[in-house]
């Protein structure tokens, strides 16, 4: 897991091939302004989702995985309160292949606040619970990139 400000999103590029063309598509997109869906950058290997999601508490936030994907995730109105916790602590659990997901019971081991204007990238060794927050509906911008 990377938590960083989206002005230091670069120095991570290196990270995976695709890195920098969501660097690009950073630099040139004005995220508030897009409608919520799918934008298609390089097929499914790399695409981002404009999204409204849903707040939830602390206890309705399900743990995740993904196997093929790598999360970058982007609160836009509001900050997001996300769960963390190594995939190696957690138990076995069915996966999804055609949706790329493992949900799990348990509880996350620790959480991160993550603020308009910063990032927060999951690999596929982080389990992550996302969209806690108060507030009932928020922008956020979701990258799914290939592992």
């Amino acid at each position: 897991m990377i938590l960083d400000t989206l002005e230091n999103f670069g120095k991570y590029a290196s990270l995976n091939p695709l890195f920098p063309k969501v660097l690009e598509y950073l630099q040139n997109t004005d995220l508030m302004a897009q409608e919520p869906g799918r934008v298609n950058i390089d097929g499914n290997k790399l695409f981002v989702n404009h999204s409204v999601a849903k707040g939830k508490k602390v206890d309705e936030a399900r743990m995740e995985t993904h196997n093929a994907m790598i999360d970058i995730q982007i609160p836009l109105s509001c900050p997001e309160v996300m769960g963390f916790t190594p995939r190696q602590y957690l138990p076995k659990a069915e996966y999804d292949a055609a949706k790329d997901i493992t949900f799990y019971l348990d509880r996350p081991e620790q959480y991160i606040t993550v603020h308009p204007g910063e990032f927060v990238i999951f690999f596929p060794e982080d389990g992550h619970a996302p969209c806690i927050s108060p507030i009932p509906e928020f922008k956020k911008v979701i990258f799914k990139v290939k592992a």
